[in-house]
């Protein structure tokens, strides 16, 4: 690969661990399901490579490459750009997930139905945030950093980063569950870290999610992370600022609420009281008296390592 491709490349170095459901597995299977391409995979995750030295390498036609790598990129485990190259533009191929978690948790075969709904970080109702703190859409800054006053700002519903020190953001998400139905598992996946200057990987800091009032758990998040670009991060937001975060998914059932998979309370869905209300009202946040006050980072689906909102989900049962 030529200096100028290796240099446009290296926007593509994003080696990270993937979380994921059992339910949102079967693409990452489907794409590993070829010896081909699982043989192209581990290339790509020692060097960055172009479709032509792909087909070289397996004797195949640049095409069988192109369709193959098509399919790992379908699946997110590789990212793909086109970049100058000596004649003309090359496609330039990298591995952007270096180890897969499979979370199969424990299935509750009496929830036979279950509903997501989705909340733009932006769409919070109620803040109380201190310095440093801010927000960013996708585009740029809105209102002014470090300003608490800017978090009741018309624009920002356009959020796609929200960061503070400590303090808390509320949203309420509307039940959907039937009416007449039983709820039997609620969760809530975000992409979340840190808040340090600038960024820093080493910057713990103790995240607590409430649901209907009541404390569920906290998870120490272990830094805020930069000087990598995130795969959705906007090109104008510089590295040296976070850049993505990790995706956790807080779960209370009828035995208790953990954090992928880890136990944190003993608080139950009996605790939430879900069937008194339109809504669930859900806060996140960093306690002014945590152990680790390392404020926090929530990602929009424009910003970070995961095309996704806040996204809560109802399993019931009619």
């Amino acid at each position: 690969m030529s200096e100028d491709s290796q240099h446009g490349a290296d926007e593509l170095h994003v080696t990270r661990v993937l979380m994921t459901q059992l339910d949102d597995f079967l693409p990452i299977a489907k794409a590993l399901s070829s010896e081909l391409r699982v043989a192209m995979y581990k290339q790509l995750l020692r060097r960055f490579m172009n479709i032509n030295e792909i087909a070289e390498m397996f004797q195949i036609p640049p095409s069988t490459a192109a369709v193959n790598i098509k399919k790992l990129e379908e699946a997110n485990l590789i990212k793909t750009t086109l970049i100058p190259g000596t004649r003309g533009t090359q496609k330039v191929c990298a591995a952007v997930i270096s180890r897969i978690v499979l979370d199969a948790g424990t299935p509750d075969m009496s929830a036979e139905n279950h509903v997501l709904i989705p909340m733009p970080i932006g769409h919070f109702f109620d803040a109380e945030v201190h310095p440093t703190c801010g927000l960013l859409s996708e585009t740029g800054i809105i209102g002014e950093l470090d300003d608490p006053g800017s978090f009741v700002e018309p624009d920002r519903v356009h959020a796609q980063l929200i960061w503070f020190r400590h303090g808390y953001l509320e949203y309420r998400f509307p039940n959907r569950a039937p009416r007449g139905s039983t709820v039997t598992g609620l969760e809530v996946s975000m992409e979340i870290c840190s808040e340090a200057p600038l960024h820093n990987n080493n910057w713990p800091s103790d995240i607590t999610l409430w649901l209907n009032g009541v404390e569920v758990g906290t998870w120490t998040s272990p830094g805020d992370f930069g000087g990598e670009r995130g795969l959705l991060t906007p090109l104008w937001w510089g590295t040296d600022n976070t850049q993505y975060g990790l995706l956790k998914t807080w779960r209370v059932s009828r035995e208790g609420s953990f954090v992928d998979g880890r136990r944190v309370s003993d608080v139950t869905l009996d605790d939430l009281r879900l069937n008194q209300g339109s809504h669930i009202t859900l806060r996140i946040g960093v306690k002014a008296d945590a152990d680790n006050d390392g404020g926090l980072n929530l990602f929009g689906r424009r910003f970070g390592n995961y095309e996704q909102d806040m996204v809560m989900r109802l399993d019931y049962i009619r």
